[in-house]
């Protein structure tokens, strides 16, 4: 009988590791978002995926990518002279021809201001060319295992040859979060910086106890888009939703299901432990 309950254990024990592997079914938590992911970003465990390798329009979400090879390629106080060919449609932080300032002002006005001028800007200071900053995303991407990932411009304005998927953008972030210059700048609500104020788009970071982070998205085509990063108790977990109308409300009750998660199987374990 002690033989039994020996191996009783050590079936549960291996049932509780298996569990914490596999991913949690959509019947257990919904998002209105046509794709979605909840990933552990320090082990890459998924605790919820939607459709989440189904290529999609990302928006400025794009972003992410324009700003970590910025951080990783230049010097944060770096000189840029704005050109006319950085004027472009959509969201800006309103550059003049001719204004000087540094590229972390510019990083500034990308993630939280969501400018599409700043990200020309950038990807010409950065990359030699915008055309050559294109190619260095699409190299980055590579690199970070992002196989459904196709980068056409740095701003993320809608191109069929611009798409990504829920699960390649929460590789980018958990990559990006890990960077001390690209964390401090997308986790800043409100900042005074090149003469200018800039307040982040992102609400999340009032609204969700311990969000760092990370950018916001929207074009017509592509919907809401949105990465986000949230830590608790020293896990922290990314967020991505894609073409999802209730983005905001869908992120907060991912944060408080997968912490929830953890919780409890970290409990259980230390259950079994005992046992």
């Amino acid at each position: 009988m002690k033989g039994h309950g020996s191996l009783a254990r050590t079936v549960c024990a291996s049932l509780l590791i298996v569990s914490s592997i596999v991913p949690c079914h959509a019947s257990q938590i919904g998002t209105s978002a046509s794709c979605a992911i909840l990933m552990d970003a320090d082990t890459g465990q998924i605790l919820y995926e939607k459709d989440a390798d189904r290529p999609m329009l990302i928006a400025s979400t794009t972003k992410i990518m324009t700003a970590l090879l910025a951080v990783e390629t230049a010097e944060l106080s770096q000189e840029v002279t704005v050109m006319p060919e950085d004027m472009t449609e959509g969201s800006s932080m309103y550059l003049k021809v001719g204004e000087k300032l540094t590229l972390e002002t510019l990083l500034y006005g990308l993630l939280l201001q969501s400018g599409n001028d700043a990200a020309l800007a950038i990807a010409r200071t950065c990359g030699g060319s915008v055309e050559n900053f294109v190619g260095m995303m699409n190299r980055r991407a590579a690199e970070l295992g992002m196989t459904g990932t196709s980068f056409a411009n740095p701003n993320g304005l809608d191109d069929e040859r611009h798409f990504s998927t829920a699960r390649d953008m929460a590789r980018l972030a958990c990559r990006a979060i890990n960077d001390p210059t690209f964390c401090r700048i997308c986790s800043s609500s409100t900042v005074t910086v090149g003469g200018r104020i800039m307040s982040n788009h992102n609400r999340l970071l009032r609204d969700v106890e311990g969000c760092i982070g990370l950018k916001t998205g929207f074009t017509k085509a592509a919907g809401r888009t949105l990465v986000s990063c949230a830590e608790r108790n020293g896990h922290r977990l990314v967020a991505v939703t894609l073409c999802d109308g209730n983005d905001w409300n869908d992120h907060r009750a991912l944060y408080d299901y997968g912490f929830s998660l953890l919780g409890e199987r970290g409990n259980a374990w230390k259950s079994d432990c005992k046992n």
